[in-house]
């Protein structure tokens, strides 16, 4: 037997339309197949018309308070008026939104221009975030606050999707402290990529430390400790001979080649502890931007086209990509900043870590 509602109610009942309770099951099943979760706000609603406020009215507060955004709220007012026949102020008191917010329409310019050259960016440079994006921005004479330039970045969903990796241990690290100038020091590494057809290549990155600048990226598919004192030598007659280079124990960068090259363009060369990648931490650092950006993003058929695809991005990197470490400035600009005086035997001070956990006596890092 159907309950028997007060006369207040009936009435109010009457004048919302006359839906039957029994009905409002199926009335809800078609408005959840086509609103989502606004056949919840149509429930608590339908039993707020029905019963009066002082039973619904906490449970339509908690579902009005997950819809935060005025669209949002807009969107649902429309929704009653139009399931349940009512006019816009009996929809708007039911929900506890403000006539004023509903019948508001903004004047606020589309920024169509902003946000067509904002798409275009982020499709050149697909691994940029919005503050890079903004600094790009910037340079090309548009000038725009942060905050609407994020906002704006959020509404055209540019967000970089973050790569997954490995779990890192977690514990100290004794940080290496940065160069006071140009050429004082270079990391150099290697970085294994493949062909489309499976054949594997390496590539020999060098950068400075100070300046951050890519001063090499050779790619072959094979390079010995002969070639990389070649790439040196050609890199020392386009800058200026390093005071110290730092890199890990690899075969190529322990050999006699390198001994004897170290010794005779008198260049102290500082290795790494073995399994401590973090010390050398400036050419990690590179190494993942030139995966992340470049790699990653593009399929080399052959070593000709990878070498070019290399060359090319280095300029890039060099010249036009921001760095957030040097204050949005490129690595050219920090260059070109810096004092720019030779540094011929000049050798940083220094700097000890105390070993850990028993392993070998310290290890230099210099400054």
């Amino acid at each position: 037997m159907q309950q028997r509602l007060p006369s207040e109610w009936r009435l109010l009942y009457r004048r919302v339309g006359g839906i039957e309770p029994n009905d409002v099951k199926n009335c809800l099943t078609d408005v959840d197949a086509k609103h989502g979760c606004i056949s919840w706000l149509v429930a608590y609603t339908h039993r707020y018309l029905l019963l009066g406020p002082p039973i619904v009215r906490g449970r339509t507060g908690r579902v009005i308070s997950l819809m935060v955004a005025p669209a949002a709220r807009r969107e649902a007012v429309a929704h009653l008026e139009q399931v349940f026949e009512v006019s816009q102020r009996r929809a708007c008191d039911v929900l506890g939104v403000d006539r004023t917010m509903v019948r508001y329409r903004s004047r606020r310019g589309d920024d169509g221009a902003i946000r067509e050259r904002m798409r275009g960016l982020a499709a050149e440079r697909r691994r940029f975030g919005y503050r890079r994006l903004h600094w790009l921005l910037g340079r090309e004479g548009v000038v725009i606050n942060h905050k609407k330039f994020r906002r704006l970045y959020r509404e055209e969903r540019l967000q970089v999707r973050r790569r997954g990796g490995r779990k890192r241990a977690l514990g100290t690290r004794a940080p290496m402290t940065i160069p006071q100038g140009g050429n004082q020091r270079w990391s150099l590494d290697f970085v294994s990529d493949a062909f489309a057809c499976g054949r594997r290549f390496r590539i020999f990155a060098v950068v400075d430390d100070f300046t951050r600048e890519c001063v090499r990226l050779i790619a072959d598919t094979s390079i010995s400790g002969l070639r990389v004192a070649r790439e040196l030598d050609w890199a020392i007659a386009e800058r200026a001979r390093p005071a110290m280079i730092v890199s890990d124990n690899g075969t190529e960068l322990t050999s006699m080649a390198i001994l004897r090259w170290s010794k005779e363009r008198n260049v102290e060369w500082h290795y790494i502890a073995p399994g401590k990648p973090q010390q050398n931490g400036f050419i990690e650092s590179f190494n993942a931007r030139l995966r992340d950006e470049c790699l990653n993003e593009t399929i080399f058929t052959s070593l000709p086209q990878a070498r070019s695809v290399l060359a090319a991005w280095r300029h890039d990197y060099n010249y036009h990509r921001p760095h957030s470490s040097l204050g949005n400035m490129t690595p050219a600009e920090m260059a070109a900043k810096s004092v720019d005086k030779p540094v011929w035997g000049l050798t940083p001070k220094p700097v000890v870590i105390t070993p850990k956990d028993g392993h070998q006596s310290g290890h230099r890092l210099y400054s």
